[in-house]
């Protein structure tokens, strides 16, 4: 059984899915590209989701997200769905898109989480030996000095959105905002903070590329490969699934989100055994998702949005 998450309104996150079995079904095309940000846009549209950061690889998916009405996973069902079924009409891909791993959901609760998210999604193409700056990777992604400023278009795909259902507009954007935590003033500074930790990240990995004796893919080879193919990297056993993430040098942070997240967890079982022993009225603490919307138990905080 998983453990129960928090779905905390205006919380800030770092979203990972991966294609089924490490196939390369996302490999950065033009029309994948299409796909993904189109996706993107109209559900987090409809969710009121922010983006912040995204960095769309060959076998997965890093978004960096804040949820200002928590509603995560609406968003996640939604976004997730869409992409699949496109990718199934545009790869011409029978069976699951998506592998057998719950989505990693990681809350980053400071701004130095924030940064280090950030610049780690958008330095995976580099990490991965695909090319050799961030910044040429053909995929769907945000630049750092578009944060804040910019934004991802894109019009609706010819496949599987009906153009007669008003739920899919001809054209979608979505803004590439400012975390919550960073203000207009401090914009700047913030985008070289993710520039520093970028380039921190993209100098190791090029050291490490030159100790294996290995060169970088590039793009347009990164453009062709065939996405029946599947990653062929040794990729490590995955460890533990982190609910929260607070950068480097912040133990004190750390220590109370732990306190914080085992307060969330033992509450919930208490009630939930309280509720499977017939007890209706029982009150679920702040920020229960499931529980609330599929079987309309109370919380503590009754204000929270379905």
């Amino acid at each position: 059984m998983s453990q129960p998450r928090a779905i905390v309104a205006g919380a800030t996150y770092l979203l990972t899915r991966r294609a089924l079995r490490r196939h390369l079904l996302f490999r950065p095309d033009a029309a994948i590209t299409q796909l993904i940000i189109y996706a993107l846009a109209v559900s987090a549209r409809r969710y009121g989701i922010r983006l912040h950061a995204l960095c769309a690889m060959s076998t997965h998916l890093h978004i960096v997200v804040t949820d200002v009405e928590g509603v995560l996973p609406r968003f996640l069902q939604l976004f997730h769905r869409l992409v699949a079924l496109g990718t199934k009409v545009l790869r011409t891909w029978e069976g699951p898109v998506w592998g057998h791993e719950a989505t990693s959901v990681v809350r980053l609760l400071t701004r130095a989480a924030v940064v280090e998210k950030i610049s780690y999604s958008l330095a995976n193409p580099v990490e991965a030996g695909l090319v050799r700056r961030a910044k040429e990777w053909p995929g769907a992604k945000v630049l750092v000095n578009e944060i804040g400023r910019g934004e991802l278009r894109a019009r609706r795909p010819d496949l599987y959105f009906a153009p007669s259902n008003p739920a899919w507009p001809e054209d979608a954007a979505i803004a590439i905002s400012l975390p919550p935590a960073v203000t207009d003033d401090d914009a700047d500074a913030f985008r070289r903070e993710v520039t520093a930790e970028l380039e921190r990240k993209e100098a190791e990995a090029h050291a490490a590329m030159h100790r294996n004796g290995r060169g970088f893919l590039g793009p347009e080879r990164a453009c062709t490969v065939s996405p029946d193919a599947r990653a062929t990297s040794v990729e490590a056993p995955r460890g533990l699934n982190p609910t929260f993430a607070v950068g480097r040098g912040h133990a004190d942070a750390r220590r109370t989100a732990v306190a914080a997240v085992r307060a969330f967890r033992a509450a919930y079982r208490e009630a939930l055994q309280r509720w499977r022993a017939g007890l209706r009225s029982v009150a679920f603490p702040a920020e229960t998702w499931w529980m609330r919307v599929f079987h309309g138990v109370a919380v503590n905080d009754e204000a929270l949005v379905s």
